[in-house]
């Protein structure tokens, strides 16, 4: 399924919290994280970061949102400073934490997922269930809100992610498997009709600051 992004340059980059190491952003829906391989995919957080921070070198990003998820995002601006920070997402010692509306009513108020998936070599970026080639995801969820101030039916999830793997809050949330409930807005697993974005934001980060060490949390909330 291709898909052209919007153009976004008109809109400027969110800084969050800034230090001369590193940086924390709040990605806007629909901005790629890094450059794509088409030449009108350039647009993205690291390069709007390269313009931003002069003294950014190196690949910067220690991790990846979807193209379109928005939310807190942090980047190394040093070589070391990223090698830290992709070294604690490799190693699992970062908390993340999102949010989302879902399809529907979710009957149960918590739970816990594990579906291993692999991308679709027929429909890329698609994801498919597949228990034999495909990588673990693991995820907790828990009932925020049902329906809150929308007149449609949905659900307000938090989704914290054990594992990090592609689109493994969009499939985990869809896959009748997981939670059976698409995620508002998702143009591949759910309705995309339903909302002008999809509807799934990292609230919460929280990581070892890249050279002193201590923990650092961040917050934003969701703004749907």
């Amino acid at each position: 399924m291709k898909f052209t992004p919007p153009d976004l340059r008109h809109r400027p980059l969110s800084i969050v919290h800034q230090e001369p190491s590193f940086v924390v952003v709040d990605k806007m829906p629909d901005l790629l994280s890094v450059p794509g391989r088409a030449p009108n995919m350039d647009d993205c957080v690291v390069n709007r970061v390269r313009d931003l921070f002069s003294h950014a070198e190196g690949s910067l990003a220690a991790h990846r949102l979807d193209m379109e998820t928005s939310g807190l995002m942090v980047l190394g601006l040093t070589p070391d400073a990223h090698r830290n920070l992709s070294r604690q997402f490799e190693q699992r010692q970062v908390a993340k934490t999102y949010e989302a509306l879902v399809e529907g009513h979710v009957t149960g108020d918590s739970g816990h997922i594990e579906l291993a998936f692999r991308v679709d070599l027929n429909d890329r970026p698609r994801q498919i269930l597949d228990p034999v080639h495909g990588k673990l995801g693991v995820t907790n969820w828990l009932v925020l809100d049902r329906n809150g101030a929308s007149d449609r039916d949905e659900t307000r999830v938090r989704f914290t992610p054990l594992t990090g793997r592609t689109h493994q809050l969009r499939v985990h949330a869809a896959h009748p498997q997981g939670l059976g409930h698409p995620i508002v807005g998702d143009r591949l697993y759910g309705n995309p009709a339903l909302a002008d974005r999809l509807m799934l934001h990292s609230t919460k980060l929280a990581f070892h600051h890249p050279v002193d060490d201590h923990w650092l949390e961040f917050d934003l909330p969701a703004p749907f």
